[in-house]
C-alpha cells in the first residue's frame, strides 16, 4: 500500500462533478403544461338522445327466432302454430316487418314430403326471408 504525500501548497482539483437537473425540471414542466391545457378536453362528454322504443312486445318478438316446420303429414307450422298453405305468406311478411334480421329458420321431419318442404322454403324466400336456414339435428357419436 503506497501513501504519497504532498509537499507544499494544495492544489485546487477543480469543481466537483454535479448533475444538472436545469432540463429534467424544463421537460417536467412543459410535460405538466402540456397534461393541463389536455385534461379538459378529454372530460367534455357529448349529448345524445336516444330513441325511446315504441312498443316492449316487438323486442320480445325480435329475440324470438322464426321456425317453419313441415310435419310428416305435410303440416306447416310457423314458431310451433299451424298454418294453412293459403296464409303461410302472409303470416311470414308479418313476422318478419318486425324484425331487423330476416332470417327464418327451417326444419322439416324426416317423413316430410319433399314438395312440400322446397314450396314453404320458396314462400319463405318470396315473402321477406333473406336468409332460409336448415335445421339439422346433431349425429350420435
Amino acid at each position: 500500500m503506497a501513501i504519497t504525500l504532498e509537499s507544499g501548497p494544495r492544489k485546487s482539483r477543480g469543481a466537483t462533478p454535479q448533475m444538472n437537473v436545469t432540463p429534467l425540471v424544463d421537460v417536467v414542466l412543459v410535460l405538466l403544461i402540456v397534461f393541463m391545457v389536455i385534461a379538459p378536453l378529454l372530460s367534455k362528454k357529448f349529448s345524445l338522445a336516444l330513441p325511446k322504443q315504441a312498443e316492449a312486445s316487438a323486442a320480445q318478438s325480435a329475440d324470438v327466432p322464426v321456425v317453419l316446420t313441415v310435419a310428416a303429414d305435410g303440416a306447416v307450422r310457423l314458431n310451433r302454430e299451424e298454418v294453412a298453405a293459403a296464409e303461410l305468406g302472409a303470416r311470414v311478411e308479418r313476422v318478419l316487418a318486425a324484425r331487423a334480421d330476416k332470417t327464418v329458420y327451417f326444419d322439416a321431419d324426416d317423413g316430410a314430403p319433399f314438395g312440400v318442404a322446397v314450396r314453404t322454403m320458396d314462400v319463405a324466400r318470396a315473402h321477406g326471408a333473406i336468409t332460409v336456414s336448415i335445421l339439422t339435428a346433431k349425429a350420435d357419436e
